[in-house]
């Protein structure tokens, strides 16, 4: 009896077996695989709301992107969204490209739940076309969850097998400039700044898609610092707005990793000249500082025409002296120019443009000049030097009331040019160099570093009448 029981059981699991391998395995369509995937552009594709994202993901081929591996979090428009952005325009319409880079500003290359969220900057994937720099956003969460100032997260956290999906009420248009700086409530004052008296030229300037632009944008305290008790109204229209283009830097998309110890050119100009444009100093020795003044404190914001790095100090107008002190090339002439208490070079050095005895052109040495200098006269120090000899020796360096760029010596080429101090110095065009009272021939090496009050061209020798 219980071997026929057992015989029994067997033929059951017999069955059973066999059952589930017939079940498993059809022989006209093979194994049945049930998919349950859930990728986001799963979710996007079942959602009924988000027909014209799931069109425009597959007219760009994004769809696939948000279909495989990774790890994305996606603010994601509703059809009223886009029916807003479109304003019946239809999306086959929209050129690939520009539609690429609009899908890709709602997607982070990285998974954040609404409560890893924070207020700051957040790259996404969409890039800057002259850098190839990844674009910010800028998300506030002081109330709710809102992106560059435009659009609302409406419902959170709808989880994905790659990623995770927040569904936002605004298509999130590609950042300018004034993105950030209107929607950075630590920028205000540079906004203030930018429009004071209904003035749209810095706006419209640093809104163009089309322009190129590095900005340094100084916060709300370096803009109390820089007023000190004043306000924007007290200060003339014209310093105003020669003070914010000496923040920018037209032309180029500098991120951080792209500067070096240089000079640039700004936005601002000397005189109303528009040949002439002002320079900034940058050095890059211990972070990055502007004029030996202002210090780089959040760098690399990146719009899609350009680069933002806020600030700590607004960067005033330079003036000849600035860039003496900001460059440690020059760091021998500084310490001769404040050699003694008697001198007093600095102060007229940075007399305003306009008043006498400004402007000035500085023909300045660098340091191996002043090494070069010291050797030929057998001293090892500067304060070796007698002092009339070195206030001689410096008034030699400066021709007051005048701005001589590079492009205009050859227009006193051979000719004897009264100095400071009186002494004549004679202009080599062709070389160029400065043929000093002794004879000698002072290489110009570096030309029209432009300062708000005259120009310096760096030279490889001190000048001297020795």
């Amino acid at each position: 009896m219980k071997t026929l029981i057992n015989y029994v059981k067997i033929a059951v699991l017999v069955i059973a077996f066999t059952g589930v391998t017939s079940c498993s395995d059809d022989d006209d369509n093979g194994p049945i695989i049930e998919n349950n995937s859930n990728t986001i552009a799963d979710i996007v594709t079942n959602n009924p709301d988000f027909s014209s994202l799931l069109a425009a993901l597959q007219q760009t081929g994004l769809d696939a992107t948000l279909g495989g591996n990774g790890n994305f979090t996606v603010f994601a428009p509703t059809n009223a969204a886009f029916d807003t952005f479109l304003g019946g325009t239809p999306l086959a319409d929209v050129d690939n490209d520009v539609l690429t880079q609009l899908l890709l500003n709602h997607v982070l290359n990285v998974e954040l739940a609404s409560t890893a969220l924070s207020t700051g900057y957040q790259k996404n994937l969409a890039t800057e076309p002259s850098s190839g720099a990844n674009i910010d956003m800028y998300i506030d969460t002081t109330s709710g969850v809102v992106i560059n100032g435009q659009s609302t997260v409406s419902t959170a956290d709808v989880d994905a097998d790659n990623g995770i999906v927040h569904i936002v009420d605004t298509v999130i248009e590609l950042p300018t400039i004034v993105t950030f700086a209107t929607t950075n409530p630590a920028l205000s004052s540079l906004v203030a700044a930018l429009t004071d008296e209904g003035n749209t030229a810095f706006v419209n300037l640093l809104s163009d898609t089309s322009g190129d632009f590095t900005v340094f944008a100084p916060t709300n305290d370096a803009f109390t610092t820089f007023l000190d008790g004043a306000t924007l109204g007290d200060v003339d229209n014209d310093v105003l707005a020669q003070v914010l283009s000496n923040h920018v830097i037209p032309g180029a998309v500098a991120v951080s990793s792209s500067l070096s110890n240089s000079y640039v050119n700004t936005a601002a100009v000397f005189n109303g000249e528009i040949d002439a444009p002002i320079n900034m100093y940058i050095n890059t020795d211990d972070g990055v500082t502007l004029n030996g003044v202002s210090n780089v404190i959040i760098a690399d914001i990146v719009a899609v025409n350009g680069v933002v790095h806020v600030v700590d100090a607004v960067i005033g107008l330079p003036d000849v002296t600035t860039f003496a002190t900001a460059d440690p090339t020059f760091s021998s002439l500084v310490a001769a120019l404040t050699a003694d208490a008697s001198f007093n070079y600095v102060g007229a050095l940075q007399t305003p443009n306009g008043t006498t005895p400004a402007p000035f052109t500085v023909f300045a040495p660098t340091n191996d000049a002043f090494a070069a200098l010291l050797t030929d006269l057998g001293l090892t120090e500067l304060s070796e030097v007698p002092t009339a000899t070195l206030a001689a020796t410096l008034e030699l360096h400066v021709v007051a009331e005048t701005n001589v760029r590079a492009e205009d010596l050859s227009g006193i080429d051979g000719a004897d040019v009264p100095t400071l101090g009186g002494g004549l110095i004679t202009i080599d065009a062709a070389t160029p160099a400065i043929i000093d009272p002794d004879g000698g021939s002072n290489g110009i090496i570096v030309t029209n570093v432009q300062a708000a009050n005259g120009v310096i061209h760096a030279i490889n020798r001190v000048i001297r009448d020795l």
